[in-house]
């Protein structure tokens, strides 16, 4: 308004403004108004109309970019934080589950102990849980990836669904038959459906309302894809989707942006990792998120994940495995650098029929082993240590011995840290925090592999 009254003041100044064409669509104009001669008005003002459309749309287009370019830098900070948390927390909890499982097989129930061992166990594995929403959330959980058809994954879990929110909502299911399937891990798809259908659940309150669960497929191109989370320069091609929208109380815009961030919630209570932690599967499946929503009108969120060719789902194994009192024999070289887990994963090992020497690092490892080679069945091995990490540590003991039988152990998950070994020889992983049942599974099936 400011330059508008200059303009018509002095016939002086310029304006970025908004015109109609006779089409009825809107074109940005950059309006310049002067006096033909200088500082006399009388003879007449010029005014310059410019079509800076095309100027304002790549200065917007630019705006967008930047901000999330910003949203995917805070993402990958928090990411890195939350991993590096999760890994060394899950190392403090080994040492805690252990003892309290190896405590709770030497009592009997009967003792006065025992009830509070059990309670201590369970806390253990929570907090486990949150550390492996903690790895999920920085897109480093553990995936046990198969074709899966979403339809069908939903399907599998609707009492759980139904168990799990308010007796006021409804859930309604519109699930698309024979989808393409999609290359995940069924159990963190179960994690993000359940996150997200609770989340629904939630935003209805006390009231009566809906919650529907969708799925299908769609062809995505790039402007659709950078329009979404997590556009990591997904391909362009079919997506399958889930589809969870509410007739809740929807959200400002304000608040969509920060919806998953951890811990953020829009109720006094904190909401821990959930929305963060479907955030972080979703970036590990490859796959995108879209959200709308609108206060008073609800929210909808679509999860996409990239459809695999020529393949079909996984069928369900209904095999229970046997579980077998199983012994070992022979001698474990283990190798960690806390004396803690030392001593603990000694004990472990000892109960389940192994003799175990120790070593603090990679390096004493490697001294040990060339002095007990002929002795020494199995290395047992922590992957992050000073001076010699786990993984250089395979490597020259791989030179000492090529047959050598080498388990990793770790904070991370499985993934990320055997994707390294691929091809090499890797005997086994075992994440952490372990109990003696876990150990014993997985001496078990390298022993008996090799046998």
């Amino acid at each position: 308004k400011i330059k508008y009254a200059k303009i018509l003041e002095k016939n002086l100044g310029m304006v970025d403004t908004v015109w109609m064409r006779k089409d009825g669509t809107l074109m940005d104009v950059h309006l310049q108004s002067a006096p033909l001669t200088p500082g006399d008005l009388s003879t007449g003002v010029t005014f310059t109309a410019l079509d800076i459309t095309d100027r304002k749309k790549a200065e917007e287009d630019k705006r967008k970019m930047e901000l999330q370019i910003q949203h995917v830098q805070k993402l990958e900070s928090l990411g890195v934080l939350a991993g590096g948390i999760a890994h060394d927390f899950n190392n403090i909890l080994m040492t805690i589950l252990g003892n309290a499982d190896l405590a709770v097989s030497d009592l009997s129930p009967a003792s006065p102990a025992y009830i509070n061992l059990i309670e201590i166990e369970k806390a253990s594995r929570r907090a486990a849980d949150l550390c492996k929403q903690m790895l999920a959330y920085s897109g480093h959980g553990k995936f046990i990836s198969q074709p899966l058809d979403l339809s069908t994954v939903i399907s599998e879990m609707n009492h759980m669904l139904e168990v799990s929110i308010s007796k006021h909502v409804v859930l309604k299911y519109q699930l698309t038959e024979n989808l393409p399937a999609v290359l995940g891990d069924a159990n963190q798809i179960n994690q993000i459906i359940m996150n997200l259908v609770v989340n629904s659940s939630e935003a209805i309150e006390k009231n009566s309302g809906v919650v529907s669960i969708s799925t299908g497929a769609m062809e995505c191109d790039r402007k659709y894809l950078t329009e979404t989370y997590l556009d990591d320069n997904l391909p362009e091609g079919i997506y399958c989707y889930i589809e969870i929208a509410d007739t809740g109380c929807g959200m400002e815009k304000d608040i969509i942006a920060k919806f998953f961030d951890p811990f953020f919630s829009t109720k006094f209570a904190g909401r821990g990792l959930g929305m963060s932690a479907v955030l972080g599967i979703v970036r590990g499946h490859k796959g995108a998120l879209k959200v709308y929503s609108e206060p008073r009108r609800g929210t909808t969120i679509k999860v996409l994940f990239p459809a695999l060719e020529d393949s079909v789902p996984a069928t369900k194994n209904n095999e229970d495995l046997e579980i077998v009192k199983w012994r070992g024999h022979g001698t474990v070289l283990l190798v960690d650098d806390e004396e803690t887990i030392r001593t603990l994963g000694k004990k472990m090992l000892e109960r389940i029929g192994f003799s175990v020497l120790v070593a603090k690092d990679g390096r004493d490892a490697v001294n040990v082993y060339k002095q007990f080679e002929s002795e020494i069945d199995c290395v047992l091995t922590d992957l992050t240590m000073p001076h010699m990490d786990g993984e250089v540590a395979f490597r020259e003991l791989r030179k000492i011995n090529r047959n050598v039988r080498v388990i990793l152990s770790s904070g991370y998950n499985e993934q990320d840290v055997t994707e390294k070994f691929v091809g090499k020889g890797l005997a086994g992983f075992i994440q952490k925090p372990y109990t003696l049942a876990l150990l014993r599974e997985a001496m078990q099936k390298i022993f008996q592999n090799q046998e």
